[in-house]
Protein backbone atom coordinates (compact mmCIF):
# COMPACT_ATOMS: atom_id res chain seq x y z
CA UNK A 1 0.00 0.00 0.00
CA UNK A 2 1.78 3.24 -1.06
CA UNK A 3 2.67 6.04 1.39
CA UNK A 4 0.40 8.26 2.83
CA UNK A 5 1.36 11.33 3.56
CA UNK A 6 -0.88 14.36 5.00
CA UNK A 7 -1.45 18.14 4.96
CA UNK A 8 -1.14 20.31 8.53
CA UNK A 9 -4.56 21.43 9.09
CA UNK A 10 -6.33 22.66 12.13
CA UNK A 11 -9.90 21.95 11.47
CA UNK A 12 -12.31 19.58 9.03
CA UNK A 13 -15.81 19.04 8.59
CA UNK A 14 -18.07 17.34 7.05
CA UNK A 15 -22.26 18.12 7.20
CA UNK A 16 -22.93 16.15 10.13
CA UNK A 17 -19.19 16.62 12.29
CA UNK A 18 -16.57 19.35 12.61
CA UNK A 19 -13.15 18.82 14.61
CA UNK A 20 -11.37 21.55 15.98
CA UNK A 21 -7.85 19.87 16.60
CA UNK A 22 -6.35 23.60 17.18
CA UNK A 23 -7.48 27.01 18.54
CA UNK A 24 -6.38 30.51 20.07
CA UNK A 25 -5.78 29.96 23.29
CA UNK A 26 -7.28 33.24 24.34
CA UNK A 27 -10.39 33.13 22.41
CA UNK A 28 -11.16 28.97 22.25
CA UNK A 29 -12.78 27.26 19.71
CA UNK A 30 -15.14 28.25 17.55
CA UNK A 31 -18.95 28.22 18.49
CA UNK A 32 -20.92 25.31 18.09
CA UNK A 33 -22.98 24.99 14.26
CA UNK A 34 -26.35 25.40 15.87
CA UNK A 35 -25.14 28.52 17.22
CA UNK A 36 -26.23 30.39 14.26
CA UNK A 37 -28.67 27.90 13.16
CA UNK A 38 -31.88 27.17 15.57
CA UNK A 39 -33.23 24.13 13.68
CA UNK A 40 -29.97 22.47 13.86
CA UNK A 41 -29.13 20.82 17.27
CA UNK A 42 -25.34 19.67 17.55
CA UNK A 43 -23.78 18.01 20.74
CA UNK A 44 -20.45 18.97 21.30
CA UNK A 45 -17.58 16.42 22.39
CA UNK A 46 -14.38 18.09 23.87
CA UNK A 47 -11.73 15.23 24.04
CA UNK A 48 -8.53 14.24 26.07
CA UNK A 49 -6.16 11.09 26.10
CA UNK A 50 -3.06 10.60 28.07
CA UNK A 51 -2.77 13.25 30.24
CA UNK A 52 -0.94 11.43 32.74
CA UNK A 53 -1.50 13.10 35.88
CA UNK A 54 -0.75 16.67 34.13
CA UNK A 55 -3.62 19.18 33.73
CA UNK A 56 -4.12 21.95 31.02
CA UNK A 57 -6.78 24.57 29.85
CA UNK A 58 -10.71 22.49 28.78
CA UNK A 59 -13.13 24.50 26.82
CA UNK A 60 -16.55 24.27 27.20
CA UNK A 61 -19.25 21.83 25.71
CA UNK A 62 -21.66 18.93 26.28
CA UNK A 63 -19.86 15.94 27.07
CA UNK A 64 -16.32 15.45 27.75
CA UNK A 65 -14.78 12.22 26.97
CA UNK A 66 -11.22 11.10 28.64
CA UNK A 67 -9.58 7.34 26.70
CA UNK A 68 -6.92 7.02 29.23
CA UNK A 69 -3.63 7.28 30.32
CA UNK A 70 -5.33 9.37 33.53
CA UNK A 71 -1.57 8.72 35.27
CA UNK A 72 1.79 7.74 34.74
CA UNK A 73 2.26 4.75 37.08
CA UNK A 74 -1.57 4.49 37.96
CA UNK A 75 -0.56 5.49 41.66
CA UNK A 76 -3.30 6.70 44.13
CA UNK A 77 -2.15 9.77 44.60
CA UNK A 78 -1.69 10.20 40.38
CA UNK A 79 -5.24 9.65 39.81
CA UNK A 80 -6.89 11.79 42.94
CA UNK A 81 -5.02 14.70 41.13
CA UNK A 82 -6.44 13.49 37.45
CA UNK A 83 -9.84 12.63 38.92
CA UNK A 84 -10.22 16.24 41.18
CA UNK A 85 -9.08 18.24 37.81
CA UNK A 86 -12.22 16.07 35.81
CA UNK A 87 -14.62 16.86 38.68
CA UNK A 88 -14.01 20.30 38.28
CA UNK A 89 -14.88 20.75 34.63
CA UNK A 90 -18.22 22.34 34.23
CA UNK A 91 -19.44 19.70 31.18
CA UNK A 92 -23.19 17.75 31.96
CA UNK A 93 -21.88 14.91 30.61
CA UNK A 94 -17.74 13.46 31.13
CA UNK A 95 -16.82 9.60 30.11
CA UNK A 96 -13.76 8.06 31.18
CA UNK A 97 -12.12 5.34 30.63
CA UNK A 98 -8.56 3.78 31.86
CA UNK A 99 -5.16 3.11 30.07
CA UNK A 100 -2.36 0.97 29.81
CA UNK A 101 -0.70 3.12 32.43
CA UNK A 102 -3.54 3.39 35.05
CA UNK A 103 -2.17 0.10 36.38
CA UNK A 104 -3.39 0.35 39.73
CA UNK A 105 -7.00 0.30 38.12
CA UNK A 106 -6.35 -3.20 36.48
CA UNK A 107 -6.37 -5.05 39.67
CA UNK A 108 -5.35 -8.72 38.01
CA UNK A 109 -2.48 -7.26 36.53
CA UNK A 110 -1.50 -4.54 39.46
CA UNK A 111 -1.37 -7.46 42.00
CA UNK A 112 0.66 -9.68 40.06
CA UNK A 113 2.86 -6.58 39.02
CA UNK A 114 3.28 -3.99 41.25
CA UNK A 115 6.00 -4.95 43.29
CA UNK A 116 7.90 -5.17 40.20
CA UNK A 117 7.51 -1.15 38.59
CA UNK A 118 10.55 0.31 38.41
CA UNK A 119 9.70 2.92 41.24
CA UNK A 120 8.55 0.60 43.52
CA UNK A 121 10.50 0.84 47.32
CA UNK A 122 11.05 -1.77 49.87
CA UNK A 123 8.79 0.55 52.10
CA UNK A 124 6.21 0.44 49.42
CA UNK A 125 2.31 -0.87 50.07
CA UNK A 126 0.25 -1.33 47.49
CA UNK A 127 -2.60 0.80 46.29
CA UNK A 128 -5.93 0.87 47.79
CA UNK A 129 -8.59 -0.72 45.57
CA UNK A 130 -11.39 0.40 47.38
CA UNK A 131 -9.96 4.10 47.61
CA UNK A 132 -9.32 4.04 43.22
CA UNK A 133 -12.48 2.56 42.21
CA UNK A 134 -14.32 5.27 44.87
CA UNK A 135 -12.29 8.05 42.89
CA UNK A 136 -13.70 6.62 39.45
CA UNK A 137 -17.17 5.90 40.62
CA UNK A 138 -17.73 7.07 44.26
CA UNK A 139 -19.98 10.04 45.39
CA UNK A 140 -17.47 12.83 44.02
CA UNK A 141 -17.43 11.28 40.62
CA UNK A 142 -21.20 11.10 40.55
CA UNK A 143 -21.69 14.33 41.71
CA UNK A 144 -19.56 15.95 38.86
CA UNK A 145 -21.35 13.90 36.09
CA UNK A 146 -18.45 11.11 35.62
CA UNK A 147 -19.11 7.82 34.44
CA UNK A 148 -16.43 5.19 34.29
CA UNK A 149 -16.70 2.96 31.95
CA UNK A 150 -14.40 -0.30 31.92
CA UNK A 151 -16.01 -3.03 28.64
CA UNK A 152 -19.05 -1.46 29.38
CA UNK A 153 -21.93 0.57 27.15
CA UNK A 154 -23.54 4.06 28.35
CA UNK A 155 -26.53 5.86 26.97
CA UNK A 156 -27.15 9.50 27.90
CA UNK A 157 -28.82 13.11 26.44
CA UNK A 158 -27.20 16.40 27.08
CA UNK A 159 -30.62 17.86 26.45
CA UNK A 160 -34.24 17.44 26.87
CA UNK A 161 -35.73 15.88 23.49
CA UNK A 162 -32.34 15.09 22.52
CA UNK A 163 -31.13 12.46 20.50
CA UNK A 164 -30.05 9.44 22.70
CA UNK A 165 -26.35 8.99 22.13
CA UNK A 166 -24.81 5.65 23.11
CA UNK A 167 -21.28 4.61 24.01
CA UNK A 168 -18.93 1.70 24.27
CA UNK A 169 -15.49 2.33 26.43
CA UNK A 170 -12.98 -0.24 26.38
CA UNK A 171 -9.35 0.10 28.50
CA UNK A 172 -7.61 -2.41 26.17
CA UNK A 173 -4.90 -2.54 23.99
CA UNK A 174 -2.39 -4.87 22.49
CA UNK A 175 0.35 -5.51 24.75
CA UNK A 176 2.72 -2.43 24.29
CA UNK A 177 5.15 -3.54 26.60
CA UNK A 178 4.33 -4.58 30.16
CA UNK A 179 1.68 -2.41 31.13
CA UNK A 180 -1.82 -2.79 32.46
CA UNK A 181 -5.14 -3.50 30.31
CA UNK A 182 -2.88 -5.55 27.28
CA UNK A 183 -3.76 -8.20 25.30
CA UNK A 184 -1.92 -10.63 23.08
CA UNK A 185 -2.49 -9.67 19.44
CA UNK A 186 -3.84 -13.23 18.67
CA UNK A 187 -6.42 -12.61 20.74
CA UNK A 188 -7.35 -8.97 19.78
CA UNK A 189 -10.34 -10.47 17.66
CA UNK A 190 -12.24 -12.57 20.67
CA UNK A 191 -11.85 -9.17 22.84
CA UNK A 192 -12.94 -6.51 20.32
CA UNK A 193 -15.77 -9.22 18.91
CA UNK A 194 -17.61 -8.58 22.11
CA UNK A 195 -17.79 -4.64 21.05
CA UNK A 196 -21.59 -3.53 20.46
CA UNK A 197 -23.25 -1.53 18.10
CA UNK A 198 -22.91 2.05 19.21
CA UNK A 199 -22.88 5.59 18.11
CA UNK A 200 -19.84 6.33 19.62
CA UNK A 201 -16.15 3.88 20.65
CA UNK A 202 -13.96 4.63 23.04
CA UNK A 203 -10.60 2.78 23.06
CA UNK A 204 -7.41 3.55 24.57
CA UNK A 205 -5.64 2.15 21.75
CA UNK A 206 -5.82 3.10 17.70
CA UNK A 207 -6.68 0.81 15.17
CA UNK A 208 -4.40 -0.24 13.01
CA UNK A 209 -3.17 2.04 10.60
CA UNK A 210 -5.17 5.04 11.50
CA UNK A 211 -3.39 7.34 13.48
CA UNK A 212 -0.77 4.73 14.99
CA UNK A 213 2.48 5.40 13.49
CA UNK A 214 4.98 5.46 16.44
CA UNK A 215 8.44 7.70 16.36
CA UNK A 216 9.95 4.49 15.46
CA UNK A 217 8.22 4.17 12.05
CA UNK A 218 6.07 1.51 13.92
CA UNK A 219 2.22 0.65 12.95
CA UNK A 220 1.35 -0.07 16.49
CA UNK A 221 -2.58 -0.04 16.37
CA UNK A 222 -4.70 -3.48 16.20
CA UNK A 223 -5.78 -5.02 13.24
CA UNK A 224 -8.71 -6.85 14.67
CA UNK A 225 -9.57 -3.31 15.92
CA UNK A 226 -9.67 -2.01 12.46
CA UNK A 227 -11.96 -4.73 11.17
CA UNK A 228 -14.25 -4.81 14.05
CA UNK A 229 -14.70 -0.54 13.46
CA UNK A 230 -15.02 -1.11 9.90
CA UNK A 231 -18.50 -3.72 10.98
CA UNK A 232 -19.99 -1.11 13.51
CA UNK A 233 -19.25 2.15 11.78
CA UNK A 234 -19.45 4.09 14.35
CA UNK A 235 -20.31 7.97 14.19
CA UNK A 236 -17.29 8.90 16.44
CA UNK A 237 -14.02 6.78 17.61
CA UNK A 238 -11.43 8.13 20.08
CA UNK A 239 -8.80 6.89 21.49
CA UNK A 240 -5.10 7.77 22.38
CA UNK A 241 -1.98 6.33 23.11
CA UNK A 242 0.41 6.73 20.34
CA UNK A 243 1.23 10.20 21.47
CA UNK A 244 2.66 10.96 18.14
CA UNK A 245 0.06 10.29 16.02
CA UNK A 246 -2.52 12.76 17.19
CA UNK A 247 -5.09 14.04 14.92
CA UNK A 248 -8.11 12.81 12.69
CA UNK A 249 -9.49 10.91 10.26
CA UNK A 250 -12.90 11.59 8.57
CA UNK A 251 -14.48 8.94 6.36
CA UNK A 252 -16.93 8.20 4.35
CA UNK A 253 -18.37 4.31 4.18
CA UNK A 254 -18.78 3.00 0.67
CA UNK A 255 -21.52 0.49 -0.28
CA UNK A 256 -18.70 -1.69 -0.78
CA UNK A 257 -17.26 -1.30 2.52
CA UNK A 258 -14.28 -0.09 1.31
CA UNK A 259 -13.32 3.60 3.70
CA UNK A 260 -13.23 6.89 1.63
CA UNK A 261 -11.05 9.05 3.86
CA UNK A 262 -13.17 12.83 2.85
CA UNK A 263 -10.94 14.64 5.07
CA UNK A 264 -7.89 13.73 7.02
CA UNK A 265 -5.06 15.09 9.42
CA UNK A 266 -2.17 13.78 11.22
CA UNK A 267 -0.19 16.12 13.08
CA UNK A 268 3.04 14.69 12.27
CA UNK A 269 3.40 15.17 8.83
CA UNK A 270 4.84 11.52 9.33
CA UNK A 271 4.40 9.35 5.61
CA UNK A 272 3.15 5.64 6.59
CA UNK A 273 5.34 3.41 6.12
CA UNK A 274 6.25 -0.15 7.31
CA UNK A 275 9.45 -0.25 10.02
CA UNK A 276 12.21 -2.33 8.61
CA UNK A 277 14.15 -2.26 11.78
CA UNK A 278 12.87 -3.28 14.57
CA UNK A 279 12.43 -0.56 17.38
CA UNK A 280 14.38 -0.35 21.23
CA UNK A 281 11.99 -0.86 23.77
CA UNK A 282 12.08 1.49 27.00
CA UNK A 283 10.50 0.13 30.13
CA UNK A 284 8.68 3.24 31.86
CA UNK A 285 8.67 7.57 31.36
CA UNK A 286 10.91 9.75 32.98
CA UNK A 287 10.07 12.04 35.07
CA UNK A 288 9.86 14.89 32.39
CA UNK A 289 8.06 16.21 29.35
CA UNK A 290 10.20 14.49 27.16
CA UNK A 291 8.74 10.75 26.07
CA UNK A 292 10.54 10.34 22.70
CA UNK A 293 11.61 7.16 23.42
CA UNK A 294 8.70 6.61 26.32
CA UNK A 295 6.01 4.57 23.99
CA UNK A 296 8.65 2.54 21.77
CA UNK A 297 7.78 -0.68 20.74
CA UNK A 298 10.01 -3.47 19.15
CA UNK A 299 8.55 -4.83 15.64
CA UNK A 300 7.52 -8.13 16.65
CA UNK A 301 5.10 -6.63 19.02
CA UNK A 302 3.10 -5.54 16.04
CA UNK A 303 1.27 -6.72 13.25
CA UNK A 304 3.93 -7.61 10.27
CA UNK A 305 1.04 -7.11 7.39
CA UNK A 306 -0.01 -3.64 6.63
CA UNK A 307 -3.24 -4.40 5.02
CA UNK A 308 -4.61 -6.25 8.12
CA UNK A 309 -5.36 -2.45 8.82
CA UNK A 310 -8.03 -0.42 6.95
CA UNK A 311 -6.74 1.07 3.47
CA UNK A 312 -7.84 4.50 1.92
CA UNK A 313 -8.55 5.26 -1.34
CA UNK A 314 -8.94 8.61 -2.35
CA UNK A 315 -10.75 8.05 -5.92
CA UNK A 316 -13.33 11.13 -5.78
CA UNK A 317 -16.06 8.27 -5.31
CA UNK A 318 -17.59 9.43 -1.99
CA UNK A 319 -21.14 9.34 -2.49
CA UNK A 320 -21.58 5.51 -2.78
CA UNK A 321 -22.73 4.96 0.79
CA UNK A 322 -24.05 2.38 2.36
CA UNK A 323 -28.07 2.31 2.17
CA UNK A 324 -30.27 3.61 4.96
CA UNK A 325 -27.10 3.71 7.12
CA UNK A 326 -27.71 7.32 9.01
CA UNK A 327 -24.06 6.75 10.41
CA UNK A 328 -22.08 6.49 7.10
CA UNK A 329 -19.14 8.96 8.21
CA UNK A 330 -17.10 7.57 10.88
CA UNK A 331 -14.67 10.22 12.77
CA UNK A 332 -11.46 8.58 13.91
CA UNK A 333 -9.69 11.36 16.21
CA UNK A 334 -6.41 10.18 18.02
CA UNK A 335 -7.15 12.96 21.29
CA UNK A 336 -3.47 12.87 22.71
CA UNK A 337 -2.68 15.58 24.54
CA UNK A 338 1.33 14.50 26.20
CA UNK A 339 3.77 16.41 23.44
CA UNK A 340 5.73 13.70 21.06
CA UNK A 341 6.85 13.53 17.61
CA UNK A 342 7.64 15.92 14.71
CA UNK A 343 4.46 18.09 16.19
CA UNK A 344 5.90 18.65 19.35
CA UNK A 345 8.96 20.41 17.82
CA UNK A 346 6.90 22.36 14.69
CA UNK A 347 7.81 25.42 16.63
CA UNK A 348 10.91 25.01 17.79
CA UNK A 349 9.73 25.38 21.54
CA UNK A 350 8.50 21.92 23.16
CA UNK A 351 4.83 22.65 24.26
CA UNK A 352 3.30 21.71 27.78
CA UNK A 353 0.81 18.54 27.76
CA UNK A 354 -2.57 20.51 26.20
CA UNK A 355 -1.14 22.83 25.04
CA UNK A 356 0.06 24.20 21.25
CA UNK A 357 -0.96 21.23 18.74
CA UNK A 358 -1.89 18.95 21.83
CA UNK A 359 -5.01 21.04 22.86
CA UNK A 360 -8.09 18.71 23.88
CA UNK A 361 -9.82 18.08 20.35
CA UNK A 362 -13.41 19.69 20.01
CA UNK A 363 -16.11 18.07 18.10
CA UNK A 364 -19.50 19.06 17.00
CA UNK A 365 -21.63 16.18 15.85
CA UNK A 366 -25.25 16.63 14.63
CA UNK A 367 -27.97 14.73 16.28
Amino acid sequence: MPALALPHRTCISSPTSVVQLEYPPASGPLPKPDAANDAAQWTRFVLLSDTHTRTCAVPDGDVLVHTGDLTQMGRLRELRTTMEWLYSLPHRVKIVIAGNHDCAVHREYYEAAWKDSLFYRPTDEPESAEKIQELLKGPAAVAANITYLESEEYRFRVRDGGREWSVYGSPWSPNFGDWAFGYEREDGAALVSKFPQTDILLTHGPPRNILDLTNRGVLAGCAALSARVEELRPRLHVFGHIHEARGAYLHRWRRDRKPSAQNAIQLTGYKRTDADAPAKKAASPNDGDDDEEWFDVEESDVDSDLDDGLSFEFDGDAEETAPGREDQETLFVNAANWPSGPNARRTGMRPKMGENGFQPVVVDLLE
